[in-house]
């Protein structure tokens, strides 16, 4: 965002932004929580696990309650490299893929090493939280992906065959960046997804999604984001199974009273332009945020990915103060989460007043390297 963009924010304004994506991380680390209790287990072994209303409540996943995956790591390292991003802009060097890039390249790290390498001065502070050295069931095609240093394009795409949702669950970030375009914002999605899954499915569900978010942030209606994200697909080659998921489930909507089984009507969720339907249903039918994401995870499918979506969804639209609580107190690393998106927050509203050609704040700048 430019600073002239950031100029007409009034605080009221700010304060609302914040909420939202505060809303949306916070959210989607709830989602991808409570989801990864069941996220092996089929409809049937989840209600024969944990009653016949499925799953209620957070349950132990990698050895506690409110445990993330790497759902929840990559979004906040797609988070850091925005940032990243921004504050490399002072440079001249303006390219946020490769801002992305690096993040996502500082997140591999994370799955291989022990510890954080207090060597390597350029890592910012997110690369130095330890609860993130684990490896929590990332996508093969993100492992792969991210394996060497070369950054996958829509040219030469890294997994052209992978269309999982790895990429989608990642891209709630780039809705959050209310001053670009939607078509601009749908472009950066795509980009950034190519570089683990090359599938057009995959990386048109990220842009989607993403446009979805963005629409929801800027306190549109939920519907209106799902249209406005239709169309932004609609000159894409290869949109015809996300465009077709999507309409699948604005059309379920109106078809009864939400259950598993219209779930499942939708798919199983392992593509992601399903898994994109899914959270979109859930998000729409939900009558408050802890019934969407009971919707979304109580299905045969990756229910971490699902609620995790979804998540980020509600949490976008109806901002941080809607979550449940018992659920926030519990979830792993939001500490860690509240303040990364603060400092989104305050980069994308005041970036100006904390870093520029007149202006320099050595904390800001230790935390958020240029490069």
């Amino acid at each position: 965002m430019s600073a002239a963009a950031t100029a007409v924010w009034g605080r009221a304004e700010q304060q609302d932004f914040r909420a939202r994506v505060r809303g949306a991380l916070l959210g989607g680390a709830i989602g991808d929580a409570l989801g990864a209790g069941v996220a092996a287990l089929t409809m049937e072994e989840i209600r024969a696990a944990h009653g016949p209303d499925g799953l209620v409540d957070l349950v132990p996943s990698h050895g506690r309650r409110g445990a993330v995956t790497a759902a929840t790591q990559l979004t906040l390292f797609t988070v850091d490299g925005l940032i990243r991003a921004q504050v490399r802009r002072d440079t001249g060097a303006w390219h946020p893929p490769t801002d992305v890039h690096r993040a996502y390249l500082r997140w591999a790290a994370t799955q291989h090493d022990w510890g954080p390498d207090e060597r390597r001065k350029d890592n910012g502070w997110l690369a130095r939280e330890e609860w993130l050295y684990t490896r929590r069931d990332p996508a093969k095609a993100c492992l792969i992906g991210l394996g060497d240093e070369t950054m996958g394009t829509l040219e030469a795409p890294k997994n052209p065959a992978a269309r999982d949702a790895g990429a989608l669950v990642r891209s709630a970030p780039f809705g959050l960046l209310v001053g670009w375009e939607p078509e601009l914002v749908c472009q950066l999605a795509v980009e950034c997804a190519a570089q683990t899954h090359g599938h057009p499915t995959a990386y048109l569900s990220a842009g989607a999604f993403a446009v979805v978010v963005h629409g929801l942030a800027r306190g549109e209606t939920l519907d209106g984001s799902v249209q406005r994200a239709l169309a932004q697909l609609a000159a894409r080659p290869g949109h015809q199974p996300v465009t077709d998921a999507l309409k699948h489930a604005l059309g379920a909507v109106r078809q009864g009273i939400p259950s598993p089984a219209r779930i499942a009507s939708l798919g199983e969720g392992q593509g992601a332009e399903d898994a994109l339907a899914i959270a979109v249903y859930c998000a729409l039918v939900g009558e408050d945020i802890r019934h969407g994401l009971r919707l979304a995870v109580n299905h045969d499918g990756p229910s971490q990915t699902t609620g995790a979506v979804t998540g980020s969804l509600l949490g976008a639209l109806h901002g941080e103060t809607a979550l449940p609580p018992a659920w926030l107190c519990e979830l792993e690393g939001r500490p860690a989460v509240l303040e990364i998106a603060d400092d989104f927050a305050m980069e994308m509203t005041q970036g100006p007043a904390l870093h520029g050609p007149t202006v320099t704040t050595p904390g800001w700048l230790s935390r958020y390297p240029r490069g």
